[in-house]
């Protein structure tokens, strides 16, 4: 893993100093106020280290997708009360980014102070990573901190920009997203198994061609399986399946024999003639006896017991997409029964377990189990692009 420096370089008194740090302040919001504050959350730990430090901290986020207009209900004043509401303290909202404005509000601050900067995707060299808007931000820090792994994966002036104007360092949560993901896959204890599901093929396709060389087992869930599938000759019903990716998917297989990456693909499925809760049609079968008129909906619970058993001789864990239609019950069954053993195995201490994306995040809240894994990443697309095996700017940035 390539080094990087965080807080810890930092110097212990930052009196006066000025902290510019990246964070996600993205969040949903419902009724005017945040519906969930897990990013906030994330970053608080950064934000009150720096603060306490006496550092005059000032918070670059984006808020929605402006694409460099003005809009008030884009404004990152929106989600200032949820923010102070879990760091506890009072900010300055600053409706600039850089300028004559913001230097005055630094002037204000006091030593210790948080000031909430507007939405950087108000003004269009955020996007662009114009060196002119980021030298404009980089006029008034001494140094900057990027603490947003789920915006890595974008080269914009606040994400990547910045890092090469000023001393850059990675926040605590960052930190420790980058820590996580290389004892996944960086550096990873072998055997390492990967469980990959969700509706499509065709969106993981990168993630499925990096891991086929680089994990020990491949377990493949959700519609993504059919498409396997189908592939293999098997009459998958009217099961979502993409018919099309016949010959890719089959490519990857091949791919996986030549590395010695075992593909487990379910062998029993749960299916149904309607996708509903608890259908009247519900049944469990072998893959090859699926009607019709049937659709393939969860894997079977042999499937899941044969898979907690791969999962018991590894020690690394890569999970990213649910097994089965897990919103609906009872097709929630074989990722919440997956998901407990792996939960069960890493509290043991014997596997290493690294999950991310949104619908995984779900997923593992729904089973009960997302403090029991290792790690959790809230970073949807990041997360992704760093399972393709892509270099992320925004962590590139950060290397020494």
């Amino acid at each position: 893993m390539a080094a990087f420096r965080t807080l810890d370089n930092l110097p212990s008194d930052l009196a006066g100093k000025v902290a510019l740090v990246r964070v996600d302040l993205n969040l949903p919001m419902n009724e005017g106020r945040a519906s969930d504050v897990t990013r906030v959350e994330a970053s608080a730990p950064t934000i009150l280290e720096l603060a306490d430090a006496g550092a005059k901290v000032l918070l670059l986020a984006h808020f929605g997708r402006p694409k460099g207009q003005r809009y008030s209900t884009m404004s990152t004043s929106m989600v200032q009360g949820d923010v102070e509401r879990v760091l506890g303290r009072e900010i300055m909202f600053i409706p600039e980014v850089m300028g004559p404005v913001v230097e005055q509000s630094i002037g204000i601050l006091r030593d210790g102070d948080i000031g909430l900067l507007d939405n950087v995707r108000f003004w269009p060299g955020e996007e662009a990573n114009d060196p002119e808007f980021a030298r404009g931000i980089a006029a008034n820090g001494d140094f900057y901190v990027n603490d947003a792994f789920s915006a890595a994966h974008r080269a914009h002036a606040s994400t990547e920009g910045l890092a090469h104007l000023l001393p850059a360092y990675a926040g605590r949560a960052m930190e420790r997203e980058l820590k996580a993901l290389d004892a996944a896959l960086g550096s990873p204890e072998t055997p390492v198994a990967a469980v990959v599901g969700g509706a499509k093929v065709s969106t993981k396709l990168a993630v499925l061609e990096n891991l086929v060389g680089r994990v020990q087992h491949l377990i493949i869930g959700g519609g993504m399986a059919n498409t396997f599938l189908a592939a293999r000759g098997v009459d998958v019903g009217k099961s979502l399946c993409e018919h099309d990716l016949a010959a890719t998917a089959n490519a990857i297989m091949d791919k996986a024999d030549h590395a010695g990456c075992t593909v487990h693909l379910p062998y029993d499925v749960v299916v149904a003639k309607e996708f509903a809760a608890h259908p009247a049609s519900l049944r469990v079968c072998n893959v090859h006896e699926v009607a019709a008129d049937e659709m393939i909906l969860d894997v079977g619970p042999a499937a899941v017991e044969a898979l907690a058993d791969v999962l018991k001789t590894c020690r690394t864990l890569v999970w990213n997409g649910p097994l089965g239609a897990f919103e609906t019950p009872p097709f929630d069954e074989a990722t919440v029964a997956l998901a407990k053993t792996a939960a069960a195995l890493t509290q043991d201490g014997s596997l290493v377990s690294v999950a991310g994306g949104g619908d995984t995040v779900a997923a593992l809240n729904h089973a009960g189990v997302a403090d029991d894994f290792t790690f959790v990443s809230t970073a949807g697309g990041a997360f992704l692009e760093w399972m393709e095996g892509r270099e992320l700017p925004g962590v590139k940035a950060l290397e020494e």
